[in-house]
């Protein structure tokens, strides 16, 4: 699966790499509808570094259809409230 991260460029994850990466995403969820800001950064954060160790970068010229987009690490709550879908920002594979 390509995924985008704003303003970095995308990534190649497979399937178990997305099953790894659901249970951040519930994380980073279940912090944006307590409003904690100290979660969401951490997870948010965690995210992201999960996403570029186990995928691998593509050129930066390269335009592949992403399959879902994550936001940058600086985004704030609100943005990443918005972006998020009825799966969270990762859909789940299993």
């Amino acid at each position: 699966m390509i995924v985008r991260i704003m303003g970095e460029g995308q990534i190649d994850l497979s399937e178990a790499d997305m099953e790894l990466l659901n249970d951040v995403d519930r994380t980073l969820e279940q912090a944006i509808e307590s409003g904690s800001e100290e979660t969401f950064r951490a997870a948010l954060r965690d995210l992201l570094t999960k996403v570029r160790e186990h995928g691998k970068a593509l050129p930066l010229d390269s335009l592949e259809p992403s399959q879902f987009i994550l936001p940058h690490e600086d985004a704030t709550m609100e943005e990443v409230r918005a972006m998020l879908g009825d799966e969270g920002l990762i859909p789940d594979v299993s």
